[in-house]
């Protein structure tokens, strides 16, 4: 039986390192919200989840102390102008919570994967709990205000079916009948829609306040780059008989000057490609029809390079605070010569 103190394993060290990154920035973006938004329902939500966040990065700051290792920089005061207009409107605040909350679930169940020691675990367990927790109240706000599309309803089956033949897979015929999308495929098309105008609007607003030109034309990017993706997977849908989702609400207001700054917005940036890779793949292996496969996959390697020369620019700019390294040997070994 193991006695005294278990040490932190490389793995453990790096999960806690992302998420208080992504904890921080959390805790920055939605104090800027605060200052500014006036919706009573969304007011108490977002403050809400600002205590319970905060607290989570009181706890991993202690828990970095008691490790020995050194605190994390992650997001502070300096990267919030609270004297920036509002640049998002009430409900899209609320709409940015549930996609990193959507981000955020995702994480954490990798997380607790990685992990050994049981009160690291538990830890972990109690972040995913708590962006379950705000997934599910800003869906139901968002439904409430009548802002949020569901996916759509279908006749629900009276019994099972096998695939049968090749048929089952194709999606080029030019004349006979092309099967329609099941519901596992249409899932994940409605997903990737939504994730996408989310993400579309806020490139919108990060192109438009961000402060190096560099940085501003790669938010613009990444606004056309989300675009494209609604509008395939929009065609696939109506292909089907099938409206993909749509709300004119969450709007991007006509503010030139940026509430955060521009490592903030590039490190939120990507989070969201991150998610997006990581959906993409998962909704591909889950498409059936080949012509979807074939329709989807490109976008996987698009956002993947939006992503990668995300990271250069953040690098070149001197945004990319570094994760914890692994000992280099070799410089060690050098040491002694």
């Amino acid at each position: 039986m193991t006695t005294g103190h278990i040490p932190i394993t490389s793995s453990e060290l790096a999960t806690l390192w992302i998420i208080y990154q992504k904890k921080t920035m959390m805790v920055r973006v939605i104090e800027s919200f605060l200052s500014n938004n006036q919706d009573p329902e969304a007011i108490e939500i977002l403050q809400t989840f600002y205590e319970g966040e905060s607290n989570f990065v009181n706890e991993l700051r202690n828990l970095f102390t008691q490790e020995g290792a050194v605190v994390p920089i992650g997001f502070t005061e300096k990267d919030v102008n609270f004297n920036a207009p509002q640049l998002f409107d009430d409900i899209f605040e609320v709409m940015y919570l549930r996609t990193m909350m959507k981000v955020a679930s995702g994480l954490h169940a990798l997380h607790i994967s990685m992990s050994y020691r049981k009160d690291i675990m538990d830890l972990q367990r109690r972040f995913s709990a708590f962006a379950e927790e705000f997934c599910e109240k800003t869906t139901q706000f968002l439904l409430s205000k009548g802002v949020l599309p569901k996916s759509p309803s279908v006749t629900l089956p009276n019994h099972v079916e096998f695939a049968k033949g090749k048929n089952y897979r194709a999606g080029f015929k030019i004349t006979g009948h092309k099967r329609s999308l099941n519901t596992v495929e249409v899932a994940h098309l409605y997903q990737t829609i939504e994730s996408n105008i989310d993400g579309m609007k806020l490139m919108t607003g990060f192109a438009q306040v961000a402060k190096k030109k560099d940085i501003r034309k790669h938010f613009f990017r990444g606004k056309e780059l989300f675009k494209t993706i609604i509008t395939k997977a929009s065609e696939i849908l109506l292909d089907s008989d099938i409206n993909p989702p749509s709300t004119p609400a969450g709007r991007v207001t006509d503010s030139t000057m940026s509430p955060f700054s521009d490592k903030l917005m590039m490190y939120n940036t990507s989070l969201l490609s991150s998610f997006g890779l990581g959906s993409g793949a998962i909704g591909t292996t889950y498409n059936l029809r080949n012509d979807v496969t074939l329709k989807m996959t490109p976008f996987i390697k698009e956002v993947l390079d939006f992503s990668h020369d995300g990271g250069n620019l953040m690098i070149e700019h001197g945004l990319l605070e570094e994760p914890p390294p692994m000992e280099d040997r070799t410089q060690l070994a050098k040491g002694h010569g």
